[in-house]
């Protein structure tokens, strides 16, 4: 499936014939309805859905705005929206008869999700972690292997998560009997999609939430963007409402000027990654460059096809928040709220108490809460 000019299958024609089957079981499942109802009841009964809408009071009264909505996917089981995901594609890797799941990860949530899922389904689980995170994410990736996955270390490159997917993709060109379950609304045809649909829950429960809760529609919505399942989640049920206005937020690391961030759609170059054509850290020679945030969940040299797409068309307003700013953020939530929010989540807070002011008190704004911070505690203890 292609958004406009963005998205499409830059893939081997060996992995596109892989990909072409994962496709057509993917289409045939959700039309199924003991697939749709057996994914329900995993939902609801393991991995705690809906999770809840709160108002976060204090924090509001602190922003001095609208009403600030927080949807707490950091209560899902796991601690974030990764589950939604891995649930939905190792139900359609069952389908297909495979054993062995592999997967990539940054911030190591969706690592911890494919492998809880692996445990669950009874099915081999390696997950490729760049070393750099690795060391940022030692907790989760302890929680890997207590869980029984194979964490493969990624050593080449900026050793990040562009590199875990890199390793993950030749992996499955060498093992045909693997299926990779990606993490982020990335990719080739058709994980793009196939991500967006079992992430909207996000946004259909949010939906309905707010409406029985302020009986009516938010005036924003606000998610933090990596690679962008999160937020593409969130966003899916509102982009119809033309009076949400919609924002994702990149990670502007130490500052858009110093070269040193994560934001592709300021860097503003079109190109190929990972099989797909969209927006990316690119430099004037094609190379792309190595993207960099303090959250490793942000920190991805480009952006899924959709939110180029939706960048393009300028339904979603793109822009980014720094690493000092997402951090100050992390500690005002947790002082205020009780709330200790993932650093991913912590970029979308701080832009969301900058634009409450932008609308009336009487208004709300909803910030999914992506995941739990506890996995950023050693980030934050080792800052100066």
């Amino acid at each position: 499936m292609n958004y406009g000019e963005f998205g499409g299958q830059y893939v081997p024609q060996e992995l596109k014939e892989k990909l072409n089957e994962i496709k057509k079981e993917f289409k045939e499942a959700i039309k199924a309805k003991e697939f749709i109802k057996e994914y329900k009841y995993y939902l609801k009964q393991y991995v705690g859905r809906p999770s809840s809408l709160y108002y976060a009071a204090n924090l509001t009264k602190y922003a001095d705005g609208a009403k600030i909505y927080l949807k707490r996917e950091d209560l899902n089981h796991t601690g974030a929206h990764k589950i939604n995901n891995a649930i939905g594609q190792i139900l359609i890797a069952r389908r297909m008869n495979k054993k062995h799941i592999i997967a990539e990860t940054g911030a190591g949530q969706h690592g911890v999700a494919t492998a809880t899922a692996c445990c669950l389904f009874n099915m081999k689980c390696t997950i490729f972690m760049g070393e750099e995170d690795i060391k940022r994410q030692y907790v989760n990736v302890e929680k890997m292997k207590m869980l029984g996955a194979e964490v493969v270390s990624v050593t080449r490159g900026n050793a990040t998560l562009k590199e875990a997917v890199d390793e993950a993709f030749e992996y499955l060109l060498k093992h045909q009997d693997a299926f990779y379950l990606i993490g982020s609304a990335v990719g080739p045809e058709p994980y793009p999609e196939m991500v967006k649909y079992f992430q909207k829950v996000i946004g259909e429960e949010a939906k309905k939430q707010i409406l029985k809760q302020e009986h009516k529609l938010p005036k924003a919505i606000i998610a933090p963007v990596g690679g962008g399942s999160n937020s593409i989640g969130l966003f899916t049920d509102f982009i119809k409402e033309k009076d949400v206005d919609i924002y994702g937020i990149e990670g502007a690391g130490l500052g858009l000027s110093t070269g040193k961030h994560a934001s592709a759609i300021y860097n503003n170059k079109i190109g190929i990654l990972h099989g797909m054509k969209t927006y990316l850290m690119e430099d004037d020679n094609g190379n792309v460059k190595d993207a960099y945030s303090i959250s490793s969940g942000l920190d991805y040299p480009g952006i899924g096809p959709e939110h180029a797409y939706l960048n393009k068309i300028g339904r979603v307003k793109y822009d980014s928040i720094t690493d000092k700013e997402a951090v100050e953020a992390f500690k005002l939530l947790t002082k205020l709220e009780g709330i200790i929010p993932a650093l991913e989540s912590a970029h979308a807070i701080a832009y969301a108490i900058k634009v409450a002011k932008k609308y009336k008190k009487t208004d709300s704004i909803i910030v999914n809460l992506s995941g739990r911070g506890d996995k950023d505690l050693n980030t934050i203890l080792n800052l100066k």
